[in-house]
C-alpha cells in the first residue's frame, strides 16, 4: 500500500514539474533503502534543478498543504499522507579549511550527486515525463550495495576534510546497514580524524547515538575505536581497552567485553538508555584496578564510582541531564547486585532489598545483567542463566507477597511526631530507618497496623514515650 502510495505521490510531483517545465528526482535515502528493500522510513527528499523552495510552493499551493521554508539551507518541506517531502536545489559545493559550512551555488544533477556523501546515497530517479523511473547511478551505487560496501563517491581525503561529519556518517551506515568502509575510504577517516574537532558534539553525539541504536553496535564501535575517532570523541571508553597480566594472572579486556554487552542488550531491548548503561556499567574499572597477589585482579567498587561517573560524561557528550541520565546512573550503580544474588543463596530480604532500589527499572536491570553474562565457558554461562531464572522468579514471588517496587513506607515522619510529641529531628530519622530495615528485612510485614506497633517499640527502645492516648493505632 506504502509503494501505491509513492507512486501515486511521484505521478503527481511529475505532472506539476511538467507543467512548470521543471526537472526534478528523487534522491538519497529512499532509493537506496528502495534497492535494498528496506522499511519506508516515511521521509523522502526531492531534488529540483533550480529552486528547491519555489517547486516546493508549487506543489503545496496544488495540494493546500503547509510549506515550511528553511531559507538558510535552501529547502523546504511539507507533509501529505503522513509522509515528509523535503525539496532541495541542486547545488555545488566549497568548503573552508575551517568550518563544515560549505559556500554554495547553484548546480547541475551531476554536480548534487558528486558532493553527496556516499556511492549509496548518490543514486537518484527522475521523476521527468520523458525519463520517469530511469536510475542514475553515476558512482556504482548499486554495485557497492551488492558488494555491501560504503564509499566515496568522490576522493575521501577530500571528502571527509570537507565536511568531517561524513566520518560519522560513514561508521554509522555501515553499523546500520552492516556493510563495510572500502580500505581507501577507511584510511581517509584514519587520516582526516583530527578534523572532526571542528564538529559540535551535539551533531557527534547524534551520530555515536544512531551507531548504538543499530542492530549490531559493535560494528560501530569497533570501526570508531580502530580508527582512532573513539580517542578523540570518548577517551574513557578506550581506557577500557587492553589486557594486564601480572604473575601468569590477566583480566579479560573491558572495552571488548563492553561491546559484546551492548550486543547482548541490542538483541533484547531498543531501548537508547539501556544500551548506554550496558556502554557505562564497567566504565570505572580502569580507575579501581588493583592486583593482589592472592586475589589477582580485583575492580572493587567499581560499580560506586562508575555511578558518579556518569552525570560528567552525559555533560561531556551533551546527554540529557534528566531522569535518563538518572536511569543509566541507577543500572551502573546496581549492575552487580543480581549477578551477587545468581551466584549465593537468593534470600527474601536481599531481594526486597533489591526491588526497594531499582523500583520499576527491575526489568531493564535484570536484562542488563543477563547480557553482561558473556563467559565463554558453557558451563559457567548455563549456571548463570539458570541462576538467573531462580532470582527472576523470586523477584516476581517476593513483589505479589510484599509490594516492594515503588515502596512507601507505612509510616510517616508526621506519624512518628504525633505519637511521640516529636519535632523534626534526628529521632524521627531513626525510626523511619528502623521501620524501613524491619521491613526489608522481613522482620515485619509491609502494613500500617504492623509497622505502627513497631515504631512504638522501637521508639521505646530509644527513650522516648508515646503521647496520652497513643499506644495502638
Amino acid at each position: 500500500m506504502k509503494a501505491y502510495l509513492h507512486h501515486l505521490i511521484f505521478e503527481l510531483l511529475r505532472d506539476i514539474a511538467e507543467k512548470s517545465g521543471t526537472e526534478i528526482y528523487v534522491i538519497g535515502g529512499y532509493v537506496r533503502d528502495r534497492i535494498m528493500d528496506r522499511p519506508f522510513k516515511n521521509d523522502i527528499d526531492i531534488l529540483v534543478i533550480g529552486s528547491g523552495i519555489d517547486f516546493a510552493n508549487q506543489v503545496g499551493q496544488y495540494l493546500e498543504a503547509k510549506v515550511s521554508v528553511f531559507q538558510n539551507f535552501g529547502t523546504a518541506m511539507l507533509r501529505h499522507e503522513q509522509i515528509d517531502i523535503e525539496f532541495v536545489g541542486a547545488r555545488k559545493e566549497s568548503y573552508r579549511r575551517d568550518s563544515r559550512k560549505p559556500i554554495v551555488e547553484n548546480g547541475t544533477l551531476t554536480d548534487d550527486q558528486q558532493r553527496r556523501d556516499f556511492t549509496i546515497n548518490a543514486m537518484a530517479i527522475s521523476l521527468n515525463s520523458e525519463t520517469y523511473g530511469q536510475l542514475l547511478d553515476p558512482f556504482d551505487g548499486q554495485k557497492d550495495i551488492a558488494h555491501r560496501i560504503i564509499r566515496t563517491p568522490l576522493d575521501p581525503g577530500r571528502t571527509f576534510s570537507d565536511d568531517p561529519l561524513r566520518m560519522m556518517r560513514a561508521i554509522r551506515f555501515a553499523s546500520q546497514l552492516q556493510f563495510k568502509i572500502d580500505l581507501p575510504t577507511f584510511k581517509a577517516i584514519v587520516s582526516q580524524r583530527d578534523r572532526i574537532a571542528i564538529i559540535s558534539q551535539e551533531r557527534i553525539t547524534d551520530e555515536l547515538n544512531k551507531i548504538i541504536l543499530s542492530k549490531k553496535p559493535s560494528v560501530g564501535f569497533t570501526y570508531l575505536f580502530d580508527s582512532g575517532l573513539l580517542e578523540i570523541i570518548f577517551p574513557l571508553m578506550v581506557q577500557l581497552h587492553g589486557v594486564e597480566t601480572i604473575n601468569g594472572k590477566s583480566h579479560k579486556d573491558n572495552f571488548y567485553h563492553t561491546l559484546e554487552v551492548l550486543d547482548n542488550i541490542a538483541e533484547l531491548s531498543d531501548d537508547l538508555w539501556l544500551r548506554w548503561a550496558a556502554i557505562l556499567h564497567d566504565i570505572a574499572k580502569p580507575a579501581t584496578k588493583r592486583f593482589d597477589k592472592k586475589a589477582g585482579w580485583t575492580f572493587h567498587g567499581h560499580e560506586d564510582r562508575g555511578a558518579r561517573m556518569v552525570p560528567k560524561i552525559f555533560a561531556s557528550l551533551k546527554l540529557p541531564l534528566n531522569e535518563k541520565m538518572k536511569f543509566v546512573q541507577k543500572l551502573v550503580q546496581l549492575h552487580l547486585r543480581p549477578i551477587v544474588l545468581a551466584q549465593d543463596i537468593v534470600t527474601d530480604s536481599a531481594v526486597r532489598r533489591l526491588l526497594f532500589e531499582a523500583g520499576n527499572d527491575i526489568d531493564s536491570l535484570m536484562l542488563l545483567c543477563h547480557a553482561d553474562v558473556t563467559t565463554k565457558n558453557d558451563y559457567k554461562k548455563k549456571k548463570y542463566r539458570q541462576n538467573f531464572e531462580l532470582v527472576k522468579q523470586k523477584l516476581k514471588d517476593v513483589e505479589e507477597r510484599d509490594q516492594i517496587r515503588n515502596w512507601q513506607p507505612p509510616i510517616g515522619g508526621q506519624d512518628i511526631m504525633n505519637a511521640f510529641g516529636l519535632e523534626p529531628g534526628a529521632n524521627v530519622g531513626i525510626i523511619k530507618s528502623a521501620i524501613r530495615e524491619a521491613i526489608l528485612e522481613g522482620e515485619i510485614p509491609n502494613n500500617r497496623e504492623d509497622a505502627y506497633q513497631f515504631m512504638l517499640k522501637k521508639g521505646t527502645e530509644i527513650g522516648l514515650k508515646p503521647v496520652d492516648g497513643e499506644g495502638k493505632e
